[in-house]
This record gives structure tokens, sequence and C-alpha cells, in this order.
């Protein structure tokens, strides 16, 4: 019995590290994210225009679904003429 506790304990520590890993991208997107909020202007702060809802959207899926965030986050920035947070 006492054989198989190593492997098992193995199994499962392989398994919580990719439970909690992020998808590929997350970090990038949360930055832009960041980015966003940071630089420009919406409805709660300073008075500014509302958050268009691709936006707010895009940025609730930076954890589920970056890959389809990032493009919509990277165009809001691009357009505002801001320049892009780094991949690192």
């Amino acid at each position: 019995m006492k054989s198989l506790s190593v492997p098992i304990a193995c199994a499962l520590l392989v398994v919580s590290c990719l439970a909690s890993a992020q998808p590929a991208g997350a970090k990038y997107c949360q930055a832009l994210a960041e980015k966003y909020d940071a630089y420009l202007e919406t409805a709660g702060d300073k008075g500014g225009r509302a958050t268009p809802v691709e936006v707010t959207v895009a940025m609730d899926k930076c954890k589920s679904d970056p890959a389809s965030a990032i493009p919509v986050l990277e165009r809001q920035l691009k357009a505002a003429k801001l320049t892009l947070p780094s991949h690192g």
C-alpha cells in the first residue's frame, strides 16, 4: 500500500496545478483590461462615456476565454492610441 502513496500524491499534485493554471493569454488579457481601466474614462470614473458592452464582456472573459477577449481589448486600446502592454 505504501508503494501507491507516492504516485497518488504526484497525481494529485499535477491535477491541482492544472486546475489552478490560467488559460494561455490570461495574464496578457488581464494586463489589457487593466490598461483600459487605467487610461480610458468610463461612466463611473470622471463622468466620461460608458464602457462599451463588448469591452465589459471581453474583460469578463479574460480568465475563461482570453483568446476571444484579447482582440477586442487590443482594438479598443489601439483606437485610443495607447500602446499595448508587453506579452511578457
